[in-house]
């Protein structure tokens, strides 16, 4: 393996959060788990294997992206740079046991691209549910299973997501993808971001609250340090399982990269000591683009659009590549035009596709809380670490300026757009502050409910990565629920905030409503975590507003 360098992170100003999991999740060991031992044999012989499972995503109804990535040689680690070019079969099944193969093909793995290998297949039938596999030499990878999306006119019951956000390797395991992987009934799962950390060893959380070791143990630079930190998280046997599971749709927030970070620079950038922002920004997302199974709608970026038949459209946006720097809070400026979140073309192609959408949903991924929050009277017990979770002034002054709150220009032509076209139904998904939100979006935050709401959000919490409760060190839905009670009186249009938990969601949607299952596990630092269902919300198809609902989706 490559070798382990000392930590040299500086503390976080921000954390982020989020974790996903089903009650009804078997907690027995599935394909994932057995193919990694048997992966391990080959590379012990010092012939190919595949130590990093199989993953599809973008799903198309004709189409799906595959990937792995193969280990040709002992030396030939992720980052390393070394090992052969390989050739690498993959094949696509109606069944598990490939008797009824509908597509094939070979691609090659070089260290160029770090040994990972795509395949965007095409020629598959809608709405259909596929195995597939890869095999070089004598090595044969894990199975897994896709699904294609149902034709882009065609009427469909129902889509069903999986939601997640926010997994720090360190902060504990992942439990909440093993529980997601164990449903049979997603269509796919969402990951909103911070998908990998950034920070050295200790950096986040503290030495002493460390549950498993980064790798590389320095904060990741370079492009081999960004490799080696992909390879890592993909040797989890429940990360494996859940790409081996279900496709993923997958954006960036800013940890794939670095903390708080914008067009130009990040809080957890030094240039005199971490060389070039452009350089590093370019590795991070190279390294990304290699490890992970998702396609570029613009070289650089993540932002694109896929659909689920005519109930809805999923627009994925990129909240770091174009973004202007984050305010100073209480500079005035968070309300200066020339200032961005998205960027110009990425806001235009924004609302051109929503104006445009004839599905009966318009759903939004954002890596970042769109809905406004002022963070107004809060006990002062509560003020440092909701600072240091949320990015706010130590002081208590209330807006977080690496949201939506932060650009506020950018945020008031979305929202009059969708008023003043009359688009319904639009849903912004959310991860990246570690708690659980249902908020209405309102178009004056300060007179609702008086005021429109354009559109509701729902925001799922941190896989592992600290909150609340975390920092405080103290037993959830204790000191929380004071700032909870708080932040929904300064601000109406919340409807339910959750500072405490880990865990995941379950997007379902149908022509009748939107519905949010969250679900929170019983410890992120136990591999055998359980997980419980905990609060569901729902929106009306026409309403604009969330309400609670006693049940979760069955």
């Amino acid at each position: 393996m490559t070798s382990l360098l000392p930590s040299s992170a500086a503390a976080p100003r921000r954390r982020t959060v989020v974790l996903a999991a089903a009650a009804t999740a078997a907690l027995a060991p599935i394909t994932a788990q057995a193919a990694l031992g048997t992966s391990a044999a080959y590379a012990a012989e010092g012939t190919a294997a595949f130590l990093h499972g199989v993953a599809s995503g973008d799903p198309l109804p004709d189409g799906v992206l595959l990937w792995t990535r193969v280990t040709p040689s002992p030396e030939a680690v992720p980052g390393s740079g070394l090992g052969p070019d390989t050739d690498v079969t993959w094949e696509v099944a109606e069944d598990r046991g490939f008797a009824r193969i509908v597509a094939s093909g070979t691609t090659t793995a070089t260290a160029a691209a770090d040994h990972t290998v795509k395949a965007d297949v095409r020629g598959l039938r809608p709405e259909t549910s596929y195995f597939f596999r890869f095999a070089t030499g004598g090595a044969t990878s894990a199975v897994g299973r896709t699904r294609t999306t149902a034709a882009h006119d065609a009427t469909t019951p129902g889509v069903r997501f999986g939601v997640v956000s926010c997994a720090n390797w360190e902060s504990g395991y992942f439990s909440a993808y093993r529980h997601l992987a164990a449903r049979t009934d997603l269509d796919a799962v969402l990951h909103l971001g911070d998908y990998i950390y950034e920070y050295g060893s200790g950096g986040y959380p503290e030495p002493k609250y460390v549950v498993r070791q980064h790798e590389p143990k320095h904060e990741i630079v370079s492009l081999s340090d960004y490799r080696t930190r992909h390879g890592k998280y993909k040797t989890d046997p429940d990360l494996q399982a859940l790409h081996a599971a279900h496709p993923l749709v997958a954006i960036w927030d800013d940890h794939e990269i670095a903390n708080d970070a914008w067009s130009g620079g990040a809080e957890n950038h030094t240039p005199g000591t971490e060389g070039d922002w452009a350089a590093r920004a370019a590795a991070a997302k190279q390294a990304y683009f290699e490890w992970m199974p998702v396609r570029t709608s613009t070289a650089g970026t993540v932002y694109r659009r896929l659909r689920f038949g005519s109930l809805a459209d999923l627009h994925l946006l990129d909240l770091r590549s174009f973004r202007s720097q984050q305010a100073k809070t209480g500079s005035g400026t968070v309300d200066d035009p020339e200032r961005t979140i998205t960027g110009r073309a990425q806001l235009d192609w924004l609302k051109s596709g929503l104006a445009s959408s004839t599905a009966a949903w318009k759903l939004v991924g954002t890596s970042v809380m769109i809905s406004p929050v002022a963070f107004g009277s809060l006990p002062s017990h509560l003020l440092g670490p909701l600072a240091e979770l949320l990015g706010l002034p130590q002081g208590g002054l209330a807006v977080n300026v690496d949201q939506w709150d932060g650009y506020t220009d950018d945020r008031k032509e979305l929202l009059a757009h969708l008023t003043q076209k009359n688009i319904r139904n639009t849903v912004f998904l959310t991860g990246d502050i570690h708690m659980a939100w249902a908020n209405d979006v309102p178009v004056t935050a300060a007179t609702y409910p008086f005021s429109k709401s354009a559109a509701t959000e729902f925001v799922v919490t941190s896989v592992t990565s600290d909150n609340i409760d975390d920092m405080l060190h103290v037993a959830p839905q204790t000191v929380s629920l004071a700032a909870a009670t708080a932040i929904k009186a300064a601000n109406r249009h919340v409807k339910w905030v959750d500072m405490d938990s880990h865990g995941f969601g379950v997007l379902d949607v149908t022509a009748e409503r939107s519905q949010m299952d969250y679900y929170v596990l019983s410890d992120r630092t136990r591999q055998d975590a359980t997980a419980t269902w905990a609060r569901s919300y729902r929106t009306l198809n026409g309403t604009q507003k969330v309400e609670r609902v006693s049940t979760p989706v069955r």
